[in-house]
């Protein structure tokens, strides 16, 4: 089985996207199941997790609903307000309305206080993602690696995924070292894996190749083993700089001297065990 675990779906109308800014014009208009399923075929992908985009629990409630009427959609990465008193509440709400619900994500790298992901009210939210047994997507940047591996060394008893390996700067090539050395640490820490995802958005979007991403696949990879990453499209996001297949190629190209069952764990296995996904028997 072949999954993609990350990718997004949006309806303007539906919701108010405010990170959609003038600059990503390729992506404002609707993206749906219709139009992310053919990809899948082409590329025998056989299951995706569908990954929240806004800070609304409505999104969830939807992303939810829609893995009910496509098959497919096999988890949601959904919200929920980590802040809120009645966290655990919510969490149980969402996990009583369906067993797709496999992790929760919040955008640590849109908010102003870069410890934001350490404040004891947050913390109180991981621990209640933690006790429903569901993942958690860290959407970070590098300078974001710290304060994330004093988090995660807290939280032993939950599996932390670092989205798009921690977005570093591919295009310009700045801070390697230290995002390297933050990775590493994270490595360190049985509880974490790493989608390897976002990578071309995080290259010139005009002008990346293949060979652009090698030295952060290779650290990733590293330092990871084979059996913590994840291969994840960032669909339609992706389109910024490639289409679904260049994603898939551009992966597929740098692992092809591994061992057909660490190829099939990156593009499968390492997903279902990391978000504990459910198949029907």
């Amino acid at each position: 089985m072949r999954i993609d675990a990350h990718h997004h779906i949006w309806k303007l109308d539906k919701f108010d996207y405010v990170w959609m800014s003038s600059d990503l014009a390729a992506l404002q208009h609707d993206f749906g199941p219709q139009e992310l399923e053919p990809l899948l075929q082409q590329h025998a992908i056989d299951a995706t997790i569908l990954v929240q985009t806004i800070s609304s629990i409505d999104e969830t409630r939807w992303f939810l609903e829609l893995a009910k009427t496509h098959a497919f959609i096999a988890g949601v990465v959904g919200w929920v307000d980590l802040t809120a008193n009645d966290v655990d509440q919510q969490l149980a709400d969402l996990c009583a309305t369906s067993n797709r619900l496999v992790g929760i994500r919040h955008q640590v790298h849109d908010e102003p206080d870069d410890a934001w992901l350490a404040r004891t009210d947050v913390c109180h939210g991981l621990a209640a993602v933690a006790k429903h047994g569901l993942a958690y997507d860290l959407l970070i940047r590098p300078h974001h690696l710290d304060v994330s591996l004093q988090v995660v060394r807290q939280f032993e008893n939950l599996r932390f995924v670092i989205d798009h390996m921690a977005k570093p700067d591919i295009a310009g090539g700045s801070g390697f070292s230290h995002w390297a050395d933050g990775m590493r640490a994270l490595a360190d820490c049985p509880n974490v894996s790493c989608k390897l995802s976002g990578m071309i958005t995080e290259a010139d979007w005009s002008t990346w190749k293949p060979d652009d991403l090698k030295r952060y696949l290779d650290l990733v990879l590293d330092v990871f083993g084979t059996r913590r990453v994840v291969f994840g499209s960032d669909w339609p996001v992706c389109l910024l700089a490639g289409n679904y297949g260049a994603v898939v190629d551009a992966l597929e190209q740098h692992i092809a001297t591994l061992t057909a069952n660490e190829q099939a764990c990156i593009f499968g296995k390492n997903a279902i065990d990391i978000y504990q996904m459910e198949f029907p028997s």
